[in-house]
C-alpha cells in the first residue's frame, strides 16, 4: 500500500500516532489480496478478529509529502492468534516497524476460539504467493447460481437498476464468467455474446463492493477477451458505464460515439481489435 500524508506537526514531520493508522488501513488492504470481503467471510466463519497488541518502533520520521510505502504480512498463525508485522519505507529508507496481534474469537461473548482451518489455510497459502482465486467460465445452465445473486447485488440493489432491465434472453445464450475466491464466494462475474459474426460484446461485469480496487474485474475481462480470440472474433465491443471508462482503457478499449444513458446511467460504446 502507498500513502502521501500531508497532515504534519510543527517540525513538519508525522504524528506518532498515525503510523498506526497507516498498518491498520495496510490490514484492511491486506484482506483485499487475500480476496476475502472481511465482514462476509466472518460472518460466514462465525467469527471475528480483536486486536489484542500493537506497538510500534521509531527508526525515522516521515516528512510532509513524503510518498510511503507501507508492508506487512501475517508472520505467525496459533491456534486462536495471529501476528502481522509490517514495516513503512520511504524509498529505501526504512522508517518504522511494526507488530499488530489479533485473537480469533466469538463475537457474542469474546471469547478466543481456534482459527478456523479455512482462513488458516487462505492467510497461508497468499504469504506462499499462491494464487487467491478461480476463473470459472461456462453456460448460463453450470454459473446461474453463482453469477445471478451477484448481479442481483450489484445492479439490482446497488445501482437500482430494475430487476426486468437485468435478466434477458442473451443469458441464455451467453459465455458467462465468475471468479470464486477459496471460500467459494463469488467475488465477480460478466458475460460475452455474439453481437454480430466476428464480433462479441461483453457486458454484465460486476465486482463485489468490497473487492473494487483489486484485478479481479480485469480477470474477468481478459478471461471473456481470450474467449472471443479462441472463437475467432475480430473485435470485442462493450457499453461502459462512463465511472468505468477508464478500466476499459486501460485494458486497450477505446471510446467510439457519443455518450448515451442506459439504465439510468451515463454510458459509452467502447472497442477492442482483437
Amino acid at each position: 500500500m502507498r500513502v502521501r500524508w500531508v497532515e504534519v506537526d510543527m517540525q513538519e514531520i508525522v504524528f506518532n500516532g498515525h503510523y498506526l493508522m497507516y498498518f491498520d488501513t495496510a490490514v484492511t488492504d491486506y484482506w483485499r489480496r487475500v480476496a476475502m470481503p472481511y465482514a462476509a467471510t466472518m460472518h460466514q466463519l462465525g467469527g471475528d478478529m480483536y486486536v489484542k497488541k500493537a506497538s510500534v518502533e521509531y527508526h525515522a520520521s516521515a516528512e510532509m509529502d513524503d510518498f510511503l510505502d507501507v508492508c506487512l504480512r501475517c508472520d505467525r498463525i496459533g491456534n486462536s492468534s495471529m501476528t502481522f508485522v509490517g514495516a513503512i519505507f520511504r524509498g529505501d529508507e526504512l522508517l518504522i516497524t511494526g507488530e499488530l496481534v489479533y485473537v480469533y474469537a466469538n463475537p457474542a461473548v469474546k471469547k478466543s476460539l481456534p482459527v478456523p482451518p479455512a482462513l488458516r489455510g487462505m492467510l497461508e497459502a497468499f504469504e506462499k504467493g499462491e494464487d487467491m482465486v478461480e476463473l470459472l467460465l461456462g453456460p448460463w445452465a453450470e454459473l446461474q447460481a453463482l453469477a445471478s445473486p451477484l448481479r442481483t447485488e450489484v445492479f439490482v440493489h446497488e445501482q437500482k437498476v430494475p430487476a426486468e432491465m437485468e435478466w434477458d434472453s442473451d443469458d441464455a445464450t451467453a459465455l458467462h464468467a465468475v471468479v470464486l475466491n477459496r471460500m467459494g464466494m463469488v467475488l465477480a462475474t460478466g458475460r460475452l455474446i455474439q453481437a454480430a459474426p466476428g464480433v462479441a460484446r461483453i457486458g454484465r461485469m460486476a465486482v463485489k463492493k468490497q473487492m473494487r480496487g483489486s484485478d479481479l474485474g480485469r480477470r474477468v475481462l481478459q478471461g471473456l477477451i481470450d474467449a472471443a480470440k479462441d472463437r475467432g472474433d475480430h473485435q470485442v465491443i462493450l457499453h461502459a458505464q462512463c465511472s468505468a471508462e477508464g478500466f476499459y482503457q486501460r485494458a486497450g478499449f477505446t471510446p467510439h460515439g457519443a455518450v448515451f444513458e442506459e439504465a439510468g446511467m451515463a454510458h459509452i460504446e467502447m472497442q477492442l481489435s482483437l
